[in-house]
């Protein structure tokens, strides 16, 4: 078994906070697209 250094840490750090970065942008947009669907849909104004 062989530990992480100091500088694979603190990329994979990285790479995991700008992952759910992405991630939480995606699921905005795709949470505001079906928002708008849905008043679309049923005519609750807009």
């Amino acid at each position: 078994m062989t530990w992480p250094s100091r500088r694979e840490t603190s990329i994979s750090t990285m790479m995991v906070f700008a992952m759910v970065v992405l991630a939480s942008i995606f699921f905005l947009l795709v949470d505001q697209i079906f928002a708008w669907i849905v008043k679309l849909l049923f005519g609750l104004g807009g």
